[in-house]
């Protein structure tokens, strides 16, 4: 079951898709505090399209390669912050949690950024209580080097050094 992801960048005509995982409160809840309203989700949906137009970085959607069910999204981009960092992230549906996919679209989102730029770190920003993504950050050699208030939200970075 799920074993071959794809990752797809989202297109204009993905919103639906987009809007189904983002309402969710309980999928939202270490993002954004609760799901999206549909203006919210417009908005973030128009700034995922400006950044898609990187032909390298972008928010893609992970889509089960033998059955072409969508089964969350995900990101590889620079940080805000800091350009010479890359940022990943991801969201799964609800259905698809505890099932291994985390880690498989972490190994996906960490080969791309290796063949992008070896020696770029990489980061992960979070809730400090989402301890199923601190988990998976550091399984993967993730080390925490932030723990606070960013932008009035509860923040925890984690970043992998490849220099």
């Amino acid at each position: 079951m799920y074993n071959t992801l794809e990752l797809k960048k989202y297109t204009a005509e993905d919103f639906a898709l987009f809007r189904e995982l983002t309402k969710d409160d309980e999928i939202m809840k270490y993002i954004s505090g609760k799901g999206l309203t549909a203006e919210q989700a417009e908005k973030k949906f128009a700034s995922i399209l400006e950044i898609n137009t990187d032909p390298l970085l972008g928010y893609f959607m992970v889509i089960d390669s033998d059955s072409q069910l969508f089964l969350g999204d995900c990101k590889l981009v620079n940080y805000r912050k800091d350009p010479t960092v890359f940022e990943i992230g991801y969201l799964l549906k609800r259905e698809f949690w505890r099932k291994g996919l985390g880690t498989k679209i972490c190994e996906s989102l960490l080969a791309m950024a290796k063949s992008i730029d070896a020696n770029k770190d990489v980061i992960g920003i979070i809730d400090p209580d989402n301890a199923a993504s601190r988990q998976l950050l550091t399984k993967f050699g993730f080390q925490s080097y932030f723990v606070g208030i960013e932008d009035e939200v509860a923040t925890e970075k984690l970043i992998l050094k490849r220099t």
